[in-house]
């Protein structure tokens, strides 16, 4: 790989080396993570980078699609059969943009939308003021019950009765927890509102029947392909079969442009590497390992918000060991750990410092660290809690956690020789 990058331009080619080193040295522990598998990177940069299209199989606004169609349409049933769906858009760039593909299908501007607090779990898209499509819908906001952290369903309910958004949405990015969908779709129908879920941090997980999956129960359901699916840099969408013209002209020409064949065809074969047994395999231990390490740092005097997880990630209060997610952060990325700091519910702090940081077991786990191995990094963390300004402590806690990750291949030995 990079051959002809190192010929003509080595300065850019170092960065990719460094960048490489990184990762293989690091415990990549960010919840949005993941390590794509080697055909992925293969089909992302492969020739269909080169074609240009528009429009869907059979009505494409542009000539020679026809080796184009063939990989639409191979992703696209590999998808439905993977989720068990009445219908999938694969055109979405990101889980962002499948986000917008739903709002354009059955939005318009000024139409109200229930979705969850970002700062209890829900995500920048779903109404967040620092995101610029807020401005165009009015956002209703629910979060979690101040004693369980979890869901409030019962406050959910009643502003969806009071308020009669027209669209309600499910899932977030910092959620630990199962959501009830069936309970939430019937709210919906209730008071005759769509429902959304965005399942971008599970769809892994709900691929690989782990968990629950939202599709029997919601009208549209969004995702990115990274995270827990750990495919290109793209997204997806299902819908009820009764949806599926909304959707696809949400999606184009209502709110993208031409399609990204290259991520298309990774997608695919993504779909089909989700269905295997190895997939599952890697599902069933991530949440083993998430479970595990709630154990574990919570027998170390931190507490988990909502009292433990059901998925990928866990959500860690820091106050009980008097420091915030900033400095916890910066302190486990000085010895090859990385987590992101992250608001926990009602946080006196402010979002860019907070009193939590989000902690996910995709990577690492998809590199075979088991539940022994989540033991020693609780540990290591929990040194670097009690002493995260201690020069003597972080170069202790370097070597331990290069010394466990260096058991653990990021790719197979020849991958990148060229």
């Amino acid at each position: 790989m990079l051959r002809e990058t190192r010929l003509t331009d080595p300065e850019l080619a170092g960065l990719v080396d460094e960048e490489l080193y990184r990762q293989e040295h690091n415990i990549e522990m960010i919840a949005s993570e993941s390590t794509v598998p080697v055909p992925v990177m293969e089909l992302s940069g492969s020739v269909f980078t080169n074609k240009t299209l528009e429009g869907y199989p059979g009505r494409r606004y542009q000539a020679g699609s026809h080796v184009a169609d063939k990989v639409e349409r191979l992703a696209v049933e590999r998808a439905k059969e993977l989720f068990g769906a009445d219908h999938v858009n694969i055109q979405s760039y990101s889980g962002s943009t499948a986000n917008y593909s739903v709002f354009a299908a059955v939005l318009k501007p000024g139409d109200k939308i229930l979705s969850m607090r970002l700062d209890q779990g829900g995500h920048l898209t779903h109404g967040s003021p620092a995101n610029w499509m807020s401005g165009f819908y009015r956002h209703i906001f629910y979060g979690v019950d101040p004693d369980t952290e979890q869901i409030d369903y019962d406050e959910l309910e009643s502003l969806a009765k009071e308020q009669k958004p027209r669209l309600i949405i499910a899932g977030g990015s910092s959620y630990p927890r199962l959501i009830d969908y069936e309970r939430i779709s019937r709210i919906s129908k209730d008071i005759g509102a769509y429902f959304m879920v965005d399942m971008a941090h599970i769809a892994g997980l709900v691929a690989a029947k782990v968990v629950p999956s939202p599709i029997p129960h919601a009208d549209f359901v969004t995702s990115s392909t990274t995270k827990t699916f750990c495919s290109a840099r793209s997204g997806m969408v299902f819908s009820k079969k009764d949806h599926a013209r909304l959707l696809d002209k949400g999606t184009f020409p209502g709110s993208l442009g031409s399609i990204h064949l290259h991520t298309m065809a990774a997608k695919a074969w993504s779909f089909k590497y989700a269905g295997t047994e190895e997939f599952r395999r890697i599902m069933e231990q991530v949440v083993k390992n998430a479970k595990s390490l709630a154990k574990e740092l919570e027998g170390h005097g931190f507490r988990i918000v909502s009292g433990g997880t059901d998925n990928h990630l866990l959500v860690v209060d820091l106050r009980s060991k008097g420091i915030t997610g900033k400095m916890f952060q910066e302190a486990l990325d000085s010895i090859g750990i990385t987590v992101n700091k992250n608001m926990i519910p009602f946080d006196p702090e402010n979002p860019s410092v907070t009193s939590g940081v989000r902690i996910g077991l995709t990577a690492i786990t998809q590199r075979g660290l088991g539940e022994g191995d989540i033991v020693e990094i609780a540990e290591i963390m929990n040194r670097i809690a009690d002493r995260p300004e201690d020069e003597a402590v972080l170069r202790e806690c370097r070597a331990d956690a290069q010394r466990l990750i260096g058991k653990f291949p990021l790719y197979p030995e020849g991958t990148f020789k060229e």
